[in-house]
């Protein structure tokens, strides 16, 4: 088996907030859940080959998923030694109230916040889900954990939907060097890619149409189960490639704007 530093899984793919320039694509209106049944089966090809020392349970927002606290005992059984991360906005937490006990159960997890703006209207809003763990963190045992991932945020693309353009940098190494998810390969549709924005890339370009410039970054070619030993140990050696150049080369910092999504107005609220 092959030892790595995290494996990263999406149960949904659809977010409750709206962050510019998510690397996940999540603000971009997607949809779909992962089927436990898929899991288990995609999990199960790689479990025999793969000692992720972190397998972490994400999105999206991972709690819009019906179904989100039985990816806890799935994922131990896939990987009985690796610590389970589990990353979540918070907002929905408490739709899932037999996901404490089964992180208790699963052992060695950690749920943690992540924070996507300083704000007081955004923190005022994050009160009731830090009561919420602090609850289940009593009652439970179970290790709850925050980072704001507002700090330092840049851009990874320009522009959104169809007029979505990549960088145009030609620097890869710079890229690679700049990195945020350098260690956060993504397992989905049952084969590994090297991080989130080429694994749900082509699920952008099927609900927008890319433009030309998306081409050699759509026809990257991800790592799948029947791969040789040579093949998969390669993979994770392999530091900056050509697919890198899609990002900056030089991070573009900004100011995140308050993520939470407009509310619908029904049309006679806006007479």
């Amino acid at each position: 088996m092959l030892a790595i530093r995290n494996l990263e899984v999406h149960l949904a793919h659809s977010c409750n907030l709206a962050c510019e320039s998510c690397s996940h694509y999540s603000n971009q209106g997607h949809k779909g859940l992962l089927d436990l049944a898929e899991a288990e089966d995609s999990w199960a090809a790689w479990a025999d080959r793969l000692a992720p020392r972190t397998f972490s349970l994400l999105g999206g927002e991972p709690a819009i998923h019906p179904d989100f606290a039985a990816f806890v005992p799935l994922a131990r059984r896939a990987w009985p030694e690796a610590h389970l991360r589990i990353v979540t906005n918070g907002f929905l937490l408490s739709r899932h109230p037999e996901l404490p006990r089964l992180l208790a159960e699963a052992g060695n997890a950690k749920l943690t916040v992540s924070i996507h703006h300083d704000s007081p209207a955004y923190l005022s809003r994050l009160e009731p889900v830090v009561a919420l763990l602090k609850r289940w963190r009593a009652e439970y045992g179970i290790r709850v954990g925050a980072y704001p991932s507002a700090i330092g945020w840049t851009r990874r693309y320009k522009g959104v939907g169809a007029a979505m353009e990549p960088y145009a940098d030609d620097d890869p190494e710079a890229s690679w060097s700049h990195c945020p998810a350098r260690y956060c390969p993504q397992i989905f549709e049952g084969a590994i890619w090297k991080c989130a924005p080429l694994a749900y890339l082509p699920m952008q370009h099927a609900k927008y149409g890319l433009g030309e410039a998306w081409r050699p970054y759509l026809d990257y070619a991800p790592l799948h189960p029947n791969c040789s030993d040579a093949e998969l140990r390669a993979f994770f050696a392999r530091g900056a490639e050509a697919a890198c150049g899609m990002c900056p080369a030089n991070p573009e910092r900004f100011a995140l704007p308050l993520p939470f999504p407009e509310p619908r107005r029904s049309p006679s609220a806006r007479l």
